[in-house]
């Protein structure tokens, strides 16, 4: 595993074998390990608990993404591959930095139309994504924006990859999606949203997006360690 590039633009799209003008997908994501993901679902679940929805959130997250029409299919992670990744999807580190910087270093490894999203979101669906991975979709538009309900973003797609547009914005509080979405029009890009979707924080945030996607290993879990605090 090598890590993602921290500046300039790296190669992680140069030798795709997609047809041309795909998009590339980035999933970035911690390791499921206890204590490191989803600390916010602690309490009621314990840290093996929240590990173990975030792993299932990751795992739905991929296969959702193995789905899609993709002319690379890349996992910018902190730490190290586990059995919940798929065959097919390919593997970069993380660089070191605050969240900004390695959402730009994940970007700064890629050239040519890139859409990055978050592990947080397994209930997302291919039409979510569909505007921004149909024929024609990036005619005219410089950038995609996916909302997510707590402020924040799930979604970022960027026709030419620049970590600069990434780089200080505040992450991780109320305003975050406001702030990353006028960045790019300030930079006098062509914005276009996609669907607001809810990210996995907390346990009522969990029951909700299980409700959305009840076929999933997220709802699988979430329902399987519900019934043994039942019993």
């Amino acid at each position: 595993m090598t890590p993602a590039a921290c500046t300039g633009a790296g190669t992680a799209a140069e030798s795709g074998t997609g047809p041309a003008g795909a998009v590339t997908l980035l999933v970035i994501a911690k390791e499921p390990l206890p204590g490191r993901v989803k600390t916010r679902l602690t309490p009621p679940f314990t840290p093996q608990e929240a590990a173990r929805l975030a792993e299932a959130s990751l795992a739905d997250t991929l296969h959702t993404v193995l789905a899609l029409p993709a002319a690379r299919r890349v996992l910018v992670l902190d730490g190290t591959p586990g059995p919940w990744l798929p065959p097919g999807i390919e593997v970069v580190g993380q660089c070191a930095g605050g969240l900004d910087e390695r959402l730009a270093g994940a970007f700064a490894g890629s050239t040519g139309p890139t859409l990055l999203i978050g592990m947080d979101t397994p209930q997302f669906t291919a039409a979510d994504l569909a505007p921004a991975l149909s024929p024609g979709s990036w005619d005219g538009c410089d950038a995609w924006f996916g909302p997510a309900e707590d402020g924040g973003f799930w979604a970022l797609g960027l026709a030419e990859p620049d970590p600069e547009l990434l780089r200080g914005v505040p992450m991780s509080v109320p305003e975050t999606g406001a702030v990353q979405r006028r960045r790019l029009v300030d930079a006098g890009l062509t914005v276009r949203d996609l669907p607001r979707l809810r990210d996995v924080d907390t346990a009522a945030d969990a029951v909700d997006v299980a409700g959305r996607a009840p076929h999933g290993r997220f709802a699988a879990v979430l329902a399987e360690l519900d019934g043994a605090d039942a019993r």
